[in-house]
């Protein structure tokens, strides 16, 4: 049985078959009963664009969903190979060359941009493997 990922949002904007979907992504202690006490209460609004399974007006509330796979193939695309990449480039230039920790760390990050614009790229390609649905709530 595949597992997916909801979020409760609020419609922005329609457009054809697609809605823009804010939600408010909270941290864990945002639920606590001692947040009160607390300086490290988080929350995070994000505007999602989403696949309507049936027709939704702005200002309607929204179910966002996207499978649980997919949501860990996007951390593994968005930070988990971007650390690989960065820590083989150093790998090779320190074990290949002389160049100074400053100059191999430099182009270590230039590494990192270049793997994000080649995401950037193929951006078009990925949003139609990473398929998010929303539906009235």
């Amino acid at each position: 049985m595949e597992e997916n990922i909801h979020h409760i949002g609020i419609v922005l904007s329609v457009k054809d078959t697609m809605a823009k979907v804010q939600i408010v992504q909270s941290s864990a202690c945002s639920a606590c009963k001692a947040k009160s006490m607390c300086v490290s209460t988080e929350s995070k609004e994000q505007v999602i664009d989403a696949l309507m399974l049936e027709p939704l007006q702005p200002g309607d509330q929204a179910e966002v969903t996207i499978r649980e796979q997919l949501a860990w193939r996007a951390v593994l695309i968005g930070y988990i190979m971007p650390f690989v990449v960065m820590m083989a480039v150093i790998a090779v230039l320190t074990l290949t060359t002389t160049l100074d920790e400053a100059v191999t760390g430099t182009i270590a990050l230039c590494s990192i941009a270049l793997y994000y614009l080649v995401l950037r790229l193929f951006r078009n390609r990925l949003e139609k493997q990473f398929s998010i649905t929303a539906r009235r709530a």
